[in-house]
């Protein structure tokens, strides 16, 4: 029998508190605030959560669901083929954010220009910038996928509808994270707090919190990357890979899934690469949608987010779907790869003084 009358210990009154820390009451605790801006905060991460648990529930299902899987087949502003959930998530975040007040336009790579809001826009002070499905292409064969995105405060009027208060750094950026589909669902978010793990519980229809204040390794034993692309890139990168191959302690992880290669790197150390190309120097993955959310919640985690030769969150985008190479994770080995780069590039400067003198 339980003696009611006897305190819990340490141990339980913790399990209890966990258990009861969702994630809108921990976007209040992180704030130590109940101002409207912390409302604000609280309410966007509580529709960013809906989203996820939307999604979530179509992915559980959609071996089961007509329509779930396979291509529409139409192209996307990059030219990508897109698929049949990539649709849906990308409606889900619209539909959640219609009706909140919140955001005054949604920003996706699955659409070439911002989705406007109007009702909302007299009130709605922020801009949602996200990635609907990343990784899509792991959907029809039941494999990790995810859902990045990023909050930044609208600045200015936006009368013209170009959006162009949001071609500016990373830093601007007032919170950040993603949604991993597994064999849990994971909500990962800072808003400059330290970064944050929640997981679904389905019999709550709850994120619970589940790991506080996540700090990346200094190093660690993964680099994940595509090798198949190892004659396509520039010599350093092939440099950095060579010397992996030849010493002990780095292991090959590589998932097709940004947002889970950045999950087990978060956890365990190491290095995820996706450089760009010898033709396509700029790389693939956008800036706004994928390189600066990551690279925000990496660098509140300790480590450290890169092109190869300047910090992401320092470039300034040209236009709503800019591309970056990006090299991300635990400080000392995003170092490493730099280190290869600019030493190339050295070289590479000195002989040419040589030439110029001969």
């Amino acid at each position: 029998m339980v003696d009611f009358e006897q305190p819990l210990n340490l141990e339980h009154e913790y399990l209890l508190d966990r258990d009861c820390t969702t994630l809108s009451r921990h976007v209040l605790q992180q704030l130590h605030s109940f101002s409207a801006d912390a409302q604000d905060l609280s309410a966007l991460m509580s529709r960013i959560a809906l989203a996820g648990k939307l999604i979530a529930r179509r992915l559980t299902r959609a071996g089961l669901v007509e329509d779930a899987l396979g291509f529409t087949g139409r192209t996307n502003v990059q030219g990508e083929s897109v698929k049949k959930m990539d649709v849906f998530a990308n409606q889900v975040f619209i539909s959640v954010f219609e009706q909140s007040g919140l955001v005054c336009r949604l920003a996706s790579e699955e659409m070439e220009k911002p989705y406007y809001i109007p009702e909302n826009c007299p009130l709605g002070r922020y801009t949602l910038l996200y990635d609907p499905i990343d990784g899509s292409s792991n959907v029809d064969i039941n494999l990790n996928v995810g859902s990045i995105f990023s909050i930044r405060r609208q600045q200015g009027e936006d009368q013209d509808g170009t959006a162009a208060d949001l071609l500016r750094h990373g830093h601007d950026q007032i919170a950040a994270g993603y949604i991993l589909y597994g064999p849990s669902t994971m909500l990962v978010y800072s808003i400059g707090k330290g970064v944050h793990a929640f997981t679904l519980d389905p019999s709550l229809g709850e994120f619970i919190l589940s790991s506080e204040n996540i700090q990346i390794p200094t190093h660690g034993p993964v680099y994940s990357v595509n090798e198949g692309n190892f004659w396509q890139w520039s010599e350093p990168i092939r440099d950095y890979i060579r010397y992996v191959h030849r010493h002990e302690g780095y292991t090959a992880r590589y998932s097709g899934a940004l947002v889970g290669d950045i999950h087990r790197i978060l956890f365990q150390g190491g290095v995820f690469l996706y450089p760009g190309t010898v033709k396509k120097p700029e790389g693939k993955l956008r800036l706004l949608y994928e390189s600066a959310p990551l690279a925000y919640l990496v660098e509140q985690a300790g480590g450290k987010a890169s092109t190869g030769t300047q910090d992401i969150m320092d470039v300034i985008p040209d236009h709503l779907h800019t591309r970056t190479p990006l090299i991300l994770g635990s400080r000392e080995d995003v170092e490493l790869v730099e280190s290869f780069i600019a030493d190339r590039r050295r070289q590479t400067e000195e002989q040419t003084v040589l030439t110029s003198k001969g």
